[in-house]
């Protein structure tokens, strides 16, 4: 079976997928390629261990409940978009797996078995896998919200792909909320940065991600960096193989992406 590759992928605005009128069509092109995910995948893969930009943590931790409740931290929304449901079943065999794995790569870990799956991991998820059949283990943040740190976390968990587990980042590579449109011109110049820094080897892409907030436009696309860090995670899973731009699109005046690592 061909190894798995770790994706890095925008896991929407709120709810807004399932949504209807303007909100929805803001997001259309970006649920048209989630939809679509299992074309930059050689097969469907046994399980999903998704690192979510909601979850932080002092120690890196996995959710290990059977069935995991949702939580549903979106606010002022319709409240149809409060009863979304997302019965996937958790896999908490993979949950010890990935926290052996950091454990053995010297960061301690946490398998959490009452946490739940915030909205940055049903969404995305819901629109991906609607029939919700694969098994799936979230993964917080590191509070330092360290770049150097998460890519780590990466790599010592790029084992996984070997077992058919897809790692999938899930964030924004565009969130300045605040500054929405003002800061759209940023977000151009981010994405063609990420793009060229994703190009190169394990090494010169850790290295570059280390220093985003020096890059063209990455403070106006990020003022805190908590829907960047789960694509340092994605990009240490990969090998020394170029990142792949699989698609750019836009939310608005802005630019959004995402990335294969094989």
């Amino acid at each position: 079976m061909a190894r798995m590759p770790s994706l890095y992928i925008p896991h929407g605005g709120g709810p807004s997928f399932f949504m209807e009128g303007e909100r929805k069509q803001r997001y259309q092109s970006t649920e048209n390629f989630l939809r679509g995910i299992q074309h930059f995948l050689p097969a469907q893969p046994s399980a999903i261990l998704i690192i979510t930009a909601h979850w932080e943590t002092r120690i890196p931790s996995f959710t290990g409940g059977a069935h995991p409740d949702l939580i549903y931290d979106y606010y002022g929304f319709p409240p149809e978009t409060y009863a979304l449901k997302y019965p996937a079943p958790g896999f908490p065999e993979l949950a010890k797996r990935a926290a052996d794995l950091l454990i053995q790569s010297g960061v301690p870990a946490l398998v959490d078995p009452d946490y739940g799956w915030d909205h940055g991991v049903f969404i995305p998820l819901k629109v991906m896998y609607p029939e919700a059949e694969i098994p799936v283990v979230a993964m917080s943040l590191h509070e330092s919200l360290d770049p150097n740190l998460h890519s780590h976390l990466g790599r010592a968990l790029s084992a996984l792909r070997d077992e058919n587990v897809l790692i999938l980042g899930a964030g924004m590579s565009y969130h300045n909320l605040r500054n929405f449109a003002e800061q759209a011109p940023a977000s151009y110049a981010f994405h063609d940065w990420l793009d060229q820094t994703l190009a190169g080897t394990w090494e010169a892409r850790s290295q570059g991600l280390a220093n985003w907030q020096q890059a063209p436009g990455g403070r106006g696309s990020h003022p805190r960096e908590e829907h960047l860090l789960p694509l340092m995670v994605a990009s240490g899973a990969g090998s020394d193989a170029p990142g792949r731009p699989i698609w750019r699109g836009e939310i608005g005046p802005t630019c959004i992406g995402a990335w294969a690592f094989d």
